[in-house]
């Protein structure tokens, strides 16, 4: 990464509809291991709050990267049918970072 490159950030909550739940915890977990293996990812997480809603927090090299992995089948199918899996709209956040990122890569888990 040079100087004037910075990290992507995409985070959000989505609420699944409660008969489907622990069919979106299933899905949302097996992205979790080959989405960190992918080039350019730097983070991935995963969280589920006490309410249900599950929290995904993820850093990418470049918008190329990110885009890259948004293309993935897996992820398509899923996100093709979002409204099928939850309840109202995700809350996402999409942003470039302002603090640096560690050059050494990924932050281990």
């Amino acid at each position: 990464m040079t100087n004037t490159e910075r990290p992507i950030s995409l985070y959000g909550f989505l609420r699944p509809r409660p008969e489907r739940a622990d069919e979106v915890r299933r899905i949302l977990s097996s992205f979790v291991e080959p989405t960190r293996q992918e080039p350019g990812n730097l983070q991935y997480h995963l969280h589920e709050h006490e309410d249900g809603r599950f929290f995904l927090y993820e850093v990418w090299r470049s918008q190329e990267d990110l885009d890259r992995h948004n293309a993935t089948p897996p992820l398509r199918a899923f996100l093709e049918n979002l409204p099928e899996f939850l309840e109202g709209a995700p809350e996402g956040y999409f942003n470039t970072m302002l603090s640096p990122y560690p050059e050494t890569g990924p932050v281990p888990v």
